[in-house]
C-alpha cells in the first residue's frame, strides 16, 4: 500500500494512540503486581498471561464486565487474588508521559485539532482520565473503545471515528504504535505514521510543518 508522503498543509486532524504514543505503558509492572500479591515469581504469571485474549478483546468494547475480566485472569493465571488486587496491577502499567510529547501536543494543538483513539477499558480510562487530565486536555475528543464499542483495527472502527471527526480520511494523520492498527488506518484512507520511537511522532510534526 503506498504511503501518503507528510507536507506542511497535508492534514486538518491529527489522530492520536494513547499508549506508547502518549502515555507510556509497561504490563510488567501489572505481573509483578499480581505475583507479589499472589506470592509467586512473576516469570509464573506472564508465562500465562494472553493479552489479547477474546475476554481481553470483549472487555475493551465494554462487553464484559470488570469482575468477568478479572474472573478470567484469575482462572487463567491460576491465581487467587481479588478483584481490587486485580485492579491495583491493572493500573499499575501506566508508566508517565512519552517523552517530549507533554511540549508537541500543544505546539500541534495551535495549528489544527487533536484527537485520540485508543482500544482501552473502562478501568484504565477512570485511572488515566484523572492521572493524565492536563496532557489529555489537548484532545478536542477522546474515542475509546470501551465506550463506542469497536476497536482497532477494525474497519468499522476507523470508519466511525473519522465520520465522528468530519474531515477526509486522507486529511487525518494517525499515530499508533502497532503495526495492524496502522494497517488497518491505511486501509480507510487515513495517513498513518507507526510510532516505533519517541522521536517519530516529532518527526512527523516537523514534516507536517508544525
Amino acid at each position: 500500500m503506498q504511503v501518503t508522503p507528510l507536507t506542511p498543509g497535508s492534514a486538518d486532524a491529527l489522530l492520536f494512540d494513547l499508549g506508547r504514543v502518549v502515555l507510556d505503558i509497561d504490563f510488567s509492572k501489572a505481573i509483578a503486581c499480581w505475583a507479589g500479591h499472589a506470592g509467586c515469581e512473576p516469570e509464573a504469571v506472564v508465562a500465562r498471561f494472553v493479552r489479547d485474549s477474546e475476554a481481553y478483546r470483549l472487555h475493551e468494547v465494554g462487553k464484559i464486565s470488570d469482575e468477568d475480566y478479572f474472573q478470567s485472569l484469575r482462572a487463567s493465571l491460576g491465581i487467587g487474588i481479588s478483584d481490587a488486587q486485580f485492579l491495583e496491577g491493572w493500573n499499575a502499567i501506566f508508566a508517565g508521559e512519552m517523552p517530549d510529547i507533554a511540549e508537541l501536543l500543544p505546539r500541534a494543538a495551535r495549528q489544527m485539532p487533536l484527537y485520540a483513539f485508543s482500544n482501552t477499558n473502562q478501568p484504565h480510562v477512570d485511572y488515566f482520565s484523572k492521572e493524565y487530565a492536563g496532557l489529555l486536555g489537548h484532545f478536542r475528543e477522546l474515542y475509546l473503545s470501551s465506550s463506542i464499542g469497536l476497536r482497532k483495527p477494525d474497519a468499522e472502527a476507523f470508519d466511525h471515528v473519522v465520520a465522528a471527526i468530519g474531515v477526509p480520511a486522507n486529511r487525518i494523520v494517525f499515530f499508533d504504535d502497532l503495526a495492524e492498527n496502522i494497517e488497518g488506518a491505511r486501509a480507510r484512507g487515513l495517513t498513518a505514521v507507526h510510532v516505533t520511537s519517541p522521536r517519530d511522532v516529532g518527526n512527523a510534526l516537523r514534516a507536517l510543518g508544525i
